[in-house]
């Protein structure tokens, strides 16, 4: 593997409020990845802000991630050249297995093997979001397992990212039709090579923005809706989620803030939805919502490019 410089790491300390403002936007106008973590748990002062840029930080670049953690005026940003090994290195580093009721979760460095009747899967991280190790994946994970008594014939997961919790769909009703659905064809092709190394066939894998797509709309109605994304794109693509879910359907939404959960829900409950189970996790929250008895139709048509700019006042 090559020692060539792929990328650069900024790493500033931050608060938790600082984090959960960087987190929760939707758009910072800067050209980085920008990744937050404890590093001292349940410390509110105690985060860090990693930012992950293509090329050497120039000062203005510097100056502006810097900008996003007041608190760390004075504070010398720690400038890191990363390579193809380091990324790998970076993505298994601490990832420990998961569990969340029947499923464990882990990475090729930390195998693992189910608990009797449940299900292991392989989820290396990469470039798609999704390992199982986000509290909203893992709540996901949980709110899924909760729903297992349900049948459920067409399930979709909406931003599927690594593919995990469409495997887990497939796993729970191994007689319904899964749709994994993402943006980024990145994640779609992600997803496939992750469910071929996991064994999960008969998904069907489609690049979509929003559910707007034919290749979604052409499988509704769905029994169960999952979307794990952001709560601004959640707020504004309420209207197309609904309208895809059959009557009655199961909606999971999740990628919310705590403080994000009274817009979120107000946006599907305006569709005829219906708040179900909450499942709190530090400052995320994971929603378990009822579509309608009606099958929901929109008053005008959604245009998937005027989706209220992702519902960025959020």
């Amino acid at each position: 593997m090559s020692d060539r410089v792929d990328s650069w790491r900024v790493t500033l300390p931050c608060t938790r409020a600082e984090a959960e403002a960087i987190d929760a936007a939707d758009d910072l106008a800067i050209d980085a990845v920008l990744m937050t973590s404890e590093t001292v748990e349940d410390d509110r002062e105690h985060w860090r802000l990693d930012a992950y840029v293509e090329d050497e930080p120039d000062a203005a670049m510097l100056a502006a991630i810097r900008a996003l953690v007041p608190s760390a005026a004075g504070v010398a940003p720690e400038v890191a050249a990363l390579t193809a090994q380091d990324w790998v290195a970076m993505s298994q580093e601490g990832l420990e297995p998961i569990r969340e009721g029947r499923f464990v979760v882990h990475t090729s460095a930390h195998p693992i093997d189910p608990p009797p009747g449940g299900r292991a899967f392989l989820i290396d991280a990469g470039q798609a979001f999704g390992t199982g190790h986000h509290a909203t994946t893992a709540g996901c994970l949980r709110m899924l397992d909760g729903l297992s008594d349900r049948g459920f014939g067409a399930v979709i997961d909406v931003g599927t990212g690594t593919g995990l919790l469409a495997f887990a769909a497939a796993h729970l009703w191994p007689d319904a039709r899964v749709t994994a659905t993402d943006i980024d064809p990145a994640a779609i092709l992600v997803t496939r090579e992750n469910a071929a190394a996991n064994g999960v066939a008969g998904l069907a894998l489609v690049v979509a923005d929003g559910a707007l797509d034919d290749g979604v709309t052409a499988g509704a109605p769905y029994d169960l809706v999952i979307a794990n994304i952001l709560a601004g794109p959640l707020v504004s693509m309420a209207p197309e989620l609904a309208a895809i879910a059959a009557p009655g359907a199961a909606i999971v939404l999740a990628g919310l803030l705590e403080t994000q959960r009274e817009k979120v829900v107000a946006a599907f409950v305006a569709c005829g939805c219906t708040l179900e189970a909450v499942d709190r996790r530090a400052d995320w929250t994971i929603l378990r919502l009822s579509a309608g008895t009606v099958r929901y139709v929109p008053a005008t048509p959604v245009d998937p490019k005027g989706r209220d700019g992702w519902a960025l006042d959020i």
